[in-house]
């Protein structure tokens, strides 16, 4: 009795000691800090679509609406890429290639957080926020994910647009029509995607060509990648032009992004013609804060004339 007793004891505590650790294998493969920047992107396209404040039923249902599909959408990422992933010292500890979630569990939960997420977007928000947001979706995990990653070496140039539309589902999200603003700054996530890839990818190019996938320094080599790159940063420097010239922004965008832009087209020299280990690593770092920090700054200006 004490025996059968101590080993009850002994199994609820092993189930409460895992339990949390399942919590967060489902949460890391919703790739949280990938969301948190697109969100932002997401609150930003809100905020410009309106001179005043924005609405809190659109601004709360919206995010988090986006938010869950986003997370589906990284979760069938993984379910996706696990061969691969446990091949790669970058990804070989996810959820998946370490067993510590199934891949029917995977795909139960993907599906459930994106439908979840379709249905919170489409009856709180509106259609076309959900319709848009579930295009995304089936354009990286789909389209990219499953094809282009492997098809060709253009696949982030690609299947970059599903995930340069967030600041279009936030502008939708509050104003349930599409806008040429909006799509400016889609086209600066565009832009930018390449160059944040690719510098990752010269970095792991080594275990890219271990498991056949067609980055660009794989296939063309990195010399071309780095020329790619600096030129991708030109593109978008004009690309962050855009919101000024067509009087979305004000001489506190400008001044911001000029200093950032000149920052990527820095870095991005120094890797093309002063390269050193670890730089091609500092380049994809920078490219991230590039990104946050800019649609902090069009934010900032936003309110600021308004």
């Amino acid at each position: 009795m004490a025996k059968s007793l101590s080993l009850s004891a002994s199994a609820t505590k092993t189930n409460t000691s895992t339990s949390p650790l399942q919590w967060r294998a489902y949460f890391e493969m919703t790739k949280p800090k990938v969301v948190a920047l697109m969100l932002l992107t997401v609150l930003v396209g809100m905020c410009l679509a309106l001179p005043g404040a924005v609405p809190l039923q659109p601004l709360i249902f919206g995010m988090i609406g986006i938010a869950m599909m986003a997370g589906a959408a990284a979760a069938y990422n993984h379910l996706i890429d696990r061969r691969i992933d446990g091949l790669m010292a970058r990804t070989y500890n996810r959820p998946l290639p370490k067993g510590k979630v199934s891949a029917i569990k995977a795909m139960t939960f993907a599906t459930s957080i994106g439908l979840g997420g379709f249905i919170i977007l489409y009856a709180l928000v509106n259609p076309l926020t959900a319709w848009l947001t579930f295009a995304s979706l089936i354009g990286y995990a789909v389209v990219y994910t499953a094809y282009l990653k492997r098809a060709t070496p253009q696949n982030i140039v690609i299947g970059g647009l599903a995930g340069a539309m967030p600041p279009l589902l936030g502008w939708t999200a509050v104003t349930n029509e599409l806008h040429g603003n909006a799509l400016l700054l889609v086209i600066i996530i565009f832009t930018w995607t390449p160059p944040h890839f690719w510098a990752l990818a010269i970095h792991r190019k080594k275990e890219y060509a271990k498991v056949d996938v067609p980055m660009l320094p794989v296939t063309h080599g990195v010399e071309f990648t780095k020329t790619c790159i600096l030129l991708y940063t030109l593109l978008l420097a004009i690309a962050c032009l855009l919101p000024v010239l067509v009087g979305m922004c004000g001489p506190v965008y400008l001044v911001g992004s000029t200093l950032l832009s000149c920052g990527f087209i820095y870095k991005a020299w120094q890797l093309k013609f002063h390269d050193k280990p670890g730089l091609a690593m500092d380049v994809f770092k920078f490219s991230i804060y590039h990104l946050m920090i800019l649609f902090l700054v069009l934010l900032v200006d936003h309110y600021l004339w308004v």
